[in-house]
């Protein structure tokens, strides 16, 4: 079992950046594939991006490529995203999660969930 714990959300106005982190304690971090899920108010849980166990693969929602990085520091056992050129769009909570079953976009391939954090960008 893994714990999830994310930080880093905010108030940031538009076009602005922040960076969530994903501390995760209990099993081995790099036993784990990760990805970033985000809800709006009123809206389904949405799929931002995703990493591999060991980093080298990532995969991004068209609705964030070239804004967003994922990353992680499995010697850290921490994830991250990092938010660039945010919109007023982007606002929700973000939620970590941590997949042994090779993560990717569906929600239902993920076994462990942070609370998540808010993010909002005014416009």
């Amino acid at each position: 079992q893994v714990q999830l714990v994310e930080s880093g959300g905010g108030l940031v106005q538009a076009g602005g950046s922040l960076r969530l982190s994903c501390a995760a304690s209990g099993r081995t971090f790099s036993s784990y594939a990760m990805g970033w899920f985000r809800q709006a108010p009123g809206k389904e849980r949405e799929f931002v991006a995703s990493i591999s166990r060991s980093g080298g693969s990532t995969y991004y929602a068209d609705s964030v490529k070239g804004r967003f990085t994922i990353s992680r520091d499995n010697a850290k056992n921490t994830g991250y995203l990092q938010m660039n050129s945010l919109k007023p769009e982007d606002t929700a909570v973000y939620y970590c999660a941590a997949s042994m079953r090779g993560g990717g976009s569906y929600y239902r391939l993920y076994d462990y969930w942070g609370q998540g954090t808010q993010v909002t960008v005014s416009s």
